[in-house]
């Protein structure tokens, strides 16, 4: 469902800052870079990216300077059995004093849509470039799926993916026991039932991220329609303070996408985000085309725009666009 990808690079680097002008970044800020993941433990952020057949982190003070931070591969896929294929959309989680990494992977002698699931790493170093990553295993959820993350609500912990219903991709939610078993039914929350969810001919929704309004709302980020088409946008389920998140009925779906295609400030396809918080503010990560009809290809580059909140607690979302912003 999601795409071919070669794992080359492009040619050339992002542009950077002066050195004193450490308050701002340039969009893009790598030249490749699908899938993107931001986490901020410490004052380091550690970024993560869709590589195709490894993990790898990248550790930085400074995301304006994140083309400087060497990539450290941490694990590589086997080269054969069920996660040997289609390595996308890490993340890195810090979890009761340890970190985990969630990651799709698929079976390299049967690389399609059934053959798809999220399986974790889990690592008990401080630092997460040190230490042993060990194999947690596939996340056995009820169907194939990708994309999967997981946040706390309260004292229990979620997770979030997008599993395969037929011809469509939907957004799923179940609780979880530990950070690689879940526990009781999965909960679907959302269908890709808008047009604008439909383009490029196929009905999909992916890659949910979560964010905690300042008012304790409950906020899920997805990306919406095909990757392939520059109509790939991010749209938002909304949860009241205090409401169930495994009951559909707590969720509701805003009618238009939230961060779109914009032409103007040449910006294609933009999606598949994270959310971060640093200096008291929160973030959003997400990959992007410069131009047209580039599709699902390592082209997608990551953006880091903020993300500000409305009186009534909800997120209001940037204008994607390239060029200089404000930094973290």
């Amino acid at each position: 469902m999601r795409r071919a990808l070669a794992v080359a690079l492009a040619c050339c680097a992002a542009p950077l800052i002066a050195a004193d002008d450490q308050r701002t970044l340039v969009n893009p800020v790598l030249p490749s870079g699908p899938d993107p993941w931001v986490v901020e433990e410490d004052g380091i952020f550690y970024y993560m990216s869709t590589r195709g057949n490894r993990l790898a982190i990248r550790a930085t003070r400074d995301l304006a300077r994140l083309a400087d931070a060497p990539e450290q591969v941490v694990w590589r896929a086997p080269a054969s059995g069920p996660n040997s294929a289609s390595i996308w959309a890490p993340e890195l989680h810090r979890i009761e004093g340890r970190w985990f990494i969630y990651y799709t992977a698929s079976d390299k002698a049967a690389d399609d849509d059934a053959h798809r699931g999220i399986w974790v790493l889990e690592n008990r170093a401080a630092d997460p470039l040190k230490g042993e990553w060990v194999d947690r295993g596939r996340i056995a959820t009820q169907r194939p799926g990708i994309d999967g993350t997981t946040f706390t609500v309260g004292n229990t912990r979620y997770f979030a993916y997008s599993p395969y219903v037929g011809p469509d991709s939907v957004i799923a939610i179940a609780r979880m026991e530990n950070p690689w078993t879940l526990v009781g039914k999965e909960a679907i929350i959302a269908r890709p039932d808008q047009a604008w969810e439909r383009q490029g001919g196929r009905q999909i929704l992916e890659g949910p991220a979560f964010l905690r309004g300042p008012d304790g709302g409950l906020h899920i980020a997805y990306s919406g329609s095909a990757c392939w088409s520059d109509d790939y946008a991010l749209g938002l389920l909304s949860a009241a303070p205090g409401s169930d998140p495994m009951k559909p009925a707590s969720w509701h779906k805003a009618p238009r996408p939230v961060l779109a295609k914009s032409p103007a400030t040449s910006v294609w396809a933009p999606g598949h985000n994270g959310f971060f918080t640093s200096g008291g503010r929160s973030w959003v990560i997400y990959h992007a085309n410069n131009a047209p009809k580039l599709g699902c290809s390592p082209r997608r580059a990551p953006h880091i725009q903020e993300v500000t909140w409305s009186k009534d607690g909800m997120p209001v979302f940037p204008v994607p666009a390239t060029g200089r912003a404000p930094a973290p």
